[in-house]
């Protein structure tokens, strides 16, 4: 006997069929005998569906933590359909809210991290035999006010509950088979890996991978839970993701693109020390992430600092610089908004000499410009421009991966 966690996200249990679906594939699980606990997430585009209805009452934008109240309810709706689905086929099961399941966090409401799960109830449903179904992306605070996780907020529901219950496997089913080098129905000839690390499934979904939250992926590492992730449609293996994994020729594990991405340059800044720090302090002090950065070669006392930022946050980083316009005494701020952010990830390229090269020789020979490139041990990002996105993607996947 095992104990089995399992995530499905919203378009798995889009309609009454897919619910019935899912509902069967627990079963199967449950009636080996194994102990099963199940996340779910908002029905298909319940959660766009509920932000549109709060901008229809409040278009300047409603509080965080109402939203998080009015965000929940899709993943209530989720939890108590799927429990009349198993209690239709004649199996014991129970539906928790987060709170209700132990998730508490802290108080930042629409981005709320999970502080601890308290796993008494979840552990005596299990021992009276139930299914145990949970809604994931939220928790509560210690005023007692719901809060929610922030997008793809479930999967870190289910590896929280993985870790906090030791379970044997954490499952997060999706509309695709598995992990793949390339987003499939884009690359035509993307191939699907059958593992892949941690570290290297974290970059990934950093760098705009969206099969797996990359918050999931980094408790799953810190934790050591292993990750399966595998479709809610068809009946095949999976992607594995864990700590080692074999070697493979494979020198790039994958090419991932992220169109959530805005530059910002200063321009004309005083080329003296202290300016990068006032300038990226005031945005950590507006919470920004700041990403990709480039600093110019100083010249006639000036220098420029560009970088990118999510465009979410585009304007909350504009605000932040104009408020230094007094002390920084800059020239200008400049930015832009159609850009993508395309990436390579593999673990073996700190010790390949001639990768970066290979990835700039795929885009001249597309005829893609390069705007600001970023690296790390196991990552190479390049800024474009986000016409280019698709074709960039291509033309990396088949010179790196074929």
């Amino acid at each position: 006997m095992a104990l089995i966690v399992k995530k499905f996200g919203g378009s798995s249990v889009a309609n009454a069929e897919r619910v019935m679906n899912v509902a069967n594939i627990i079963i199967d699980d449950y009636k080996k005998g194994n102990d099963v606990v199940v996340v779910v997430s908002a029905q298909g585009d319940t959660t766009d569906d509920l932000i549109e209805k709060a901008k229809e009452i409040n278009p300047e934008g409603a509080s965080k933590r109402e939203m998080d109240m009015l965000l929940s309810a899709g993943e209530q709706i989720s939890i108590a359909i799927l429990a009349m689905a198993i209690e239709r086929l004649g199996y014991p099961v129970v539906s928790l809210l987060g709170w209700q399941a132990g998730f508490e966090t802290d108080s930042n409401y629409s981005l709320a991290r999970i502080k601890r799960v308290n796993p008494e109830r979840l552990r005596a449903e299990l021992s009276k035999k139930h299914i145990v179904i949970v809604a994931g992306f939220q928790g509560v605070n210690r005023y007692d006010d719901i809060t929610t996780l922030g997008r793809g907020g479930s999967d870190t529901s289910a590896v929280a509950i993985a870790a906090t219950l030791h379970a044997d496997l954490c499952q997060i089913y999706t509309d695709v088979d598995g992990v793949y080098t390339a987003d499939p129905r884009k690359v035509p000839n993307a191939q699907k890996m059958d593992e892949i690390t941690y570290n290297e499934m974290l970059e990934l979904a950093t760098l705009g991978a969206q099969v797996l939250n990359n918050r999931s992926v980094e408790m799953a590492k810190k934790y050591n839970v292993e990750l399966e992730v595998l479709s809610s449609l068809e009946k095949k293996p999976g992607t594995i993701v864990k700590e080692i994994v074999k070697m493979e020729k494979m020198l790039i594990r994958g090419v991932a693109s992220d169109k959530n991405v805005s530059r910002i340059s200063v321009v004309g800044l005083k080329d003296t020390p202290g300016v990068a720090f006032k300038l990226f302090n005031e945005l950590a002090q507006a919470k920004v992430n700041v990403d990709i950065i480039l600093q110019s070669v100083g010249r006639d006392g000036t220098k420029d600092i560009s970088f990118t930022v999510s465009t979410e946050q585009y304007p909350l980083a504009i605000a932040a610089i104009e408020k230094l316009e007094g002390s920084l005494k800059y020239q200008k701020i400049v930015h832009d908004e159609k850009v993508a952010k395309v990436s390579i990830v593999g673990s073996g390229m700190e010790s390949h000499p001639g990768v970066a090269a290979k990835m700039f020789e795929a885009l001249f020979d597309a005829g893609i410009n390069i705007q600001m490139i970023s690296t790390s041990e196991i990552k190479i990002s390049v800024l474009i421009d986000l016409a280019d996105n698709d074709h960039a993607v291509t033309a990396i996947h088949d010179k790196f991966i074929g």
